[in-house]
């Protein structure tokens, strides 16, 4: 009986050290008392981005890439992607979902008209209340945020202000730009 369960401890240790040597950045976790094998390569991001852009999806890159190198691994913008709503040099966050908004309405069936947008780094909270999403207190809390923590370097910045969350960010974020 002893020398069944050596055998079994003996070959556990040696399918866990051919796993290690075939990749030596595996994880074992637990998640809801399900073993899981992760990889987890050092320094690299896993960053999701939706939209306007050739390959929507989730990609791994490493430490310190920007959203230029989010849209490069994506397969670029595409042509009714609206470059003013980010800026390709900010440093992307680990785990974290981007969105490229497009510049055309899309209820247009014949998608030509150019969406209505307000800039959330210079406008004015009456400016700001253009957008049918975007309340009095949304406004205010806008000018308020911006003025302390300085200008928005992405649309999902906005989630960190007051009053907006998930869905409130989802629908005005096709309505909002960064820059001119």
């Amino acid at each position: 009986m002893y020398k069944v369960i050596i055998g079994i401890v003996v070959v556990a240790i040696m399918a866990i050290v051919a796993f290690m040597i075939i990749d030596p950045h595996v994880n074992v976790s637990r998640v809801n008392d399900t073993s899981l094998i992760e990889s987890n390569l050092d320094g690299a991001y896993t960053v999701t981005v939706e939209g306007e852009v050739e390959n929507p999806g989730t990609y791994n890159l490493e430490g310190g890439s920007t959203i230029k190198d989010l849209l490069n691994a994506a397969g670029g913008a595409t042509s009714s992607a609206d470059s003013r709503c980010y800026y390709e040099e900010v440093v992307l966050e680990d785990k974290a979902t981007y969105y490229v908004p497009g510049m055309y309405d899309f209820n247009d069936i014949c998608n030509n008209s150019e969406v209505n947008k307000v800039n959330i780094n210079i406008d004015d909270a009456e400016t700001l209340m253009s957008v049918d999403a975007i309340k009095s207190s949304i406004a205010a809390s806008i000018v308020s945020y911006r003025t302390t923590n300085g200008l928005f370097k992405t649309l999902e910045e906005l989630q960190n202000v007051y009053g907006i969350g998930a869905a409130t960010y989802k629908k005005l974020r096709d309505y909002v730009i960064l820059h001119k």
